[in-house]
C-alpha cells in the first residue's frame, strides 16, 4: 500500500512538472533568478558609486572653501555661527562674525600663528558633513580635527595620520581597511606653504561605512520586497497560465472523447491568437477526419453491397447446379464472369485507394497530338459507334500518360453504355490559357440535373439510364481522382435527350509537390 502511494505521489509530481505552464513558470523563475543575481550586485555597485561621487563633491566644495580662505578670497561659512567654544577663537566673536559674514575677506596667513588662527576659525565655523573629518597638522604634528572623536585608525599616531602630517604635495584617493569599525575612507590632502616652506597640512577624510550600511539595508529591503512580490506574482502567473492554457486541456479532453463512432466533438474558438488558431486548426482537422470516416464507412458499405451481389449469384448457381454437363458448363461460365466482375471491382477500389498517395502518378513529358490520336484509336475498339475527332491540340504537357489514357477510356466506355450504335461519340483536345483539355462528347440519352451532382460519387449510377451499366459505378470516381491527382478537375455538360460532354481540365504545369516527388523518384 505504501509503495503504491509512493508511486502515485511520484507520478503526480511528474505530471505536474511535465505540464506546459509548469515548464513556462520554471523558465520564468530561472530567468528572474539570473536577472536578480546580476541586478542586485549591479544595483549595489551603482549605489556605492553614487555615494562616492556625492562624498567626493562635498569634499571638493569643502577643500575649495578652505583654499579660498588661504588665498584671501571670499569665505562664507556654510552653517550658522555658534559660540559654543569661544576660547578656541583667536579673535573676539563679534570681530570674527564681522570678518566671516557676507563677502568679507581674510588676508592669507603669513606666519605659523596666522595659520593656527585660520585652522581654528575654519574648524569652528565650517562644520563637516556626517562621517566626514577636517584634520589639521602643524609642523608635521597633529593639531586639531573636527569633530574631535575619530575612528581608531585615524588616531593621531596611526600610520595614515603620520603619512598625512608629512605630506608636501596635494593628494586625493581612498584607503581600504580590514577593520570592522572602518572599511574604506576617502580623503583629500592639501599642504599649506608659507614663504616656500610647508607649515601645515589640511586633510578632509570621509568614512563610507555608515553610507554603505544604509545602502546594504536599502538593498536588503529591496530583496525582501522583490522576493515577496515575486512569490505573489508567481502564484498569480501560475493561475493566469492555467487560464491561458485552458484550451490545451480542452484539446486533450476532446481528443480523449473522440472515437471512431463519434467525431462530432469540437473546440470553442474564441478571440484571436495562437490558441484560437490552434482550436480552429483542430476543428478543421476534425471536419476532415469526420468527412473521411463518413466516406470510408459509405465506401465500405457500398463495396460490401457490390461484392455481396456476385457472391450471392455464385453461391445460388453452385448450390442449384446439377449433374448435366451442359448445365455445369453454363454455371461455370457464369461464375467466371461474376469473379471477373469482382476482380475489376477490387482493382478499381485499389486504384482509388492509391489515388491519395504521392506515387499515384508517374509524370513525363507527353505530346498532346500523339496522345489524342492514340486515345481515339483505342476508343474505337470499345463499341460500334460513330466515332469522331473534334480537335487535336499541339504542344507538350507533363502528365501521367497511362492514367490520362485510363481516365479518357473510362469516359469513352461510359459513353458507349448510354448511347446506341447510331449515336456519335467524339474525342478531342485543346490547349488554352495555361490549361489542357481532353473531352468525350456523345449524342446519347443525357443525364438529369439531379444526377449530375452525384454522378462522380463512388458506386453512383444515373437513374434514367435505359440499360444497366456493366461496371460497379466507380469509373467516373476514378476519372475525377486522376484529374485531381494532376491538380485539375472534371467538368460535365449534359442535356437530357441530347447527350453529354465530359471534359478533363489539367494545368500545363503540375503542382510543385508532384514535380518534386517525380524528380526525387527518378534519381
Amino acid at each position: 500500500m505504501i509503495k503504491r502511494l509512493k508511486l502515485f505521489s511520484f507520478s503526480s509530481w511528474q505530471q505536474v512538472f511535465g505540464e506546459a505552464r509548469t515548464r513556462i513558470l520554471l523558465w520564468y523563475l530561472l530567468i528572474f533568478a539570473i536577472t536578480f543575481l546580476i541586478a542586485i550586485p549591479a544595483f549595489r555597485y551603482k549605489l556605492y558609486q553614487r555615494i562616492d561621487e556625492r562624498v567626493h563633491q562635498n569634499m571638493v566644495e569643502d577643500m575649495a572653501a578652505f583654499n579660498g580662505l588661504i588665498k584671501g578670497e571670499t569665505f562664507a561659512p556654510n552653517d550658522a555661527l555658534t559660540e559654543d567654544d569661544p576660547e578656541d577663537t583667536v579673535i573676539g566673536p563679534e570681530q570674527l562674525k564681522w570678518l566671516l559674514a557676507g563677502n568679507k575677506q581674510i588676508a592669507p596667513p603669513t606666519s605659523k600663528e596666522d595659520l593656527i588662527g585660520l585652522f581654528r576659525a575654519y574648524l569652528l565655523y565650517r562644520l563637516p558633513k556626517d562621517d566626514s573629518y577636517f584634520i589639521t597638522f602643524i609642523d608635521g604634528k597633529f593639531y586639531k580635527s573636527s569633530p574631535r572623536m575619530r575612528p581608531k585608525l585615524l588616531a593621531k599616531d596611526s600610520p595614515l595620520m603620520q603619512r598625512w602630517a608629512k605630506q608636501t604635495k596635494p593628494e586625493q584617493g581612498e584607503k581600504e581597511f580590514s577593520s570592522p569599525d572602518l572599511s574604506k575612507i576617502l580623503y583629500m590632502v592639501e599642504p599649506i606653504k608659507i614663504n616656500g616652506q610647508t607649515q601645515g597640512v589640511f586633510v578632509i577624510a570621509h568614512n563610507t561605512d555608515d553610507d554603505r550600511s544604509e545602502t546594504l539595508e536599502a538593498v536588503s529591503v529591496i530583496i525582501e520586497v522583490s522576493s515577496l512580490v515575486f512569490v505573489v506574482s508567481f502564484i498569480l502567473a501560475w493561475l493566469a497560465a492555467g487560464r491561458v492554457l485552458a484550451p490545451l486541456r480542452t484539446i486533450t479532453t476532446t481528443a480523449h472523447a473522440i472515437s471512431e463512432s463519434d467525431l462530432t466533438q469540437r473546440l470553442p474558438a474564441r478571440g484571436k491568437g495562437e490558441l484560437a488558431e490552434l482550436a480552429m486548426t483542430f476543428n478543421e482537422m476534425m471536419d476532415r477526419l469526420e468527412a473521411a470516416f463518413a466516406t470510408q464507412r459509405e465506401f465500405i458499405n457500398d463495396a460490401g453491397h457490390e461484392l455481396r451481389t456476385p457472391i450471392t449469384i455464385i453461391r445460388g448457381h453452385l448450390e442449384l447446379m446439377g449433374d448435366d454437363p451442359q448445365e455445369q458448363q453454363e454455371t461455370l461460365t457464369l461464375v467466371i464472369g461474376e469473379l471477373d466482375r469482382m476482380s475489376r471491382l477490387v482493382d478499381d477500389m485499389i486504384l482509388l485507394a492509391k489515388a491519395e498517395r504521392l506515387d499515384f502518378l508517374q509524370l513525363a513529358t507527353v505530346n498532346v497530338a500523339d496522345l489524342t490520336q492514340e486515345l481515339f484509336v483505342k476508343a474505337q475498339a470499345l463499341a460500334e459507334r460513330d466515332w469522331q475527332i473534334d480537335a487535336v491540340a499541339k504542344g507538350q504537357i507533363i502528365v501521367d500518360r497511362q492514367r490520362i489514357t485510363e481516365a479518357v477510356m473510362n469516359l469513352a466506355q461510359n459513353a458507349t453504355q448510354h448511347t446506341r450504335k447510331s449515336d456519335t461519340i467524339s474525342i478531342g483536345s485543346a490547349i488554352a490559357k495555361g490549361k489542357v483539355r481532353f473531352w468525350v462528347r456523345d449524342t446519347g440519352e443525357g443525364i438529369l440535373l439531379t444526377d449530375q451532382k452525384r454522378i462522380f460519387e463512388r458506386f453512383a449510377r444515373i437513374s434514367n439510364s435505359r440499360r444497366r451499366s456493366e461496371g460497379a459505378g466507380l469509373g467516373l470516381s476514378i476519372v475525377r481522382a486522376i484529374a485531381e491527382g494532376h491538380g485539375g478537375q472534371v467538368l460535365l455538360r449534359s442535356q437530357l435527350g441530347k447527350g453529354s460532354m465530359f471534359t478533363i481540365v489539367l494545368p500545363l504545369d503540375p503542382p510543385q509537390e508532384m514535380s518534386a516527388y517525380a524528380q526525387h523518384s527518378h534519381r
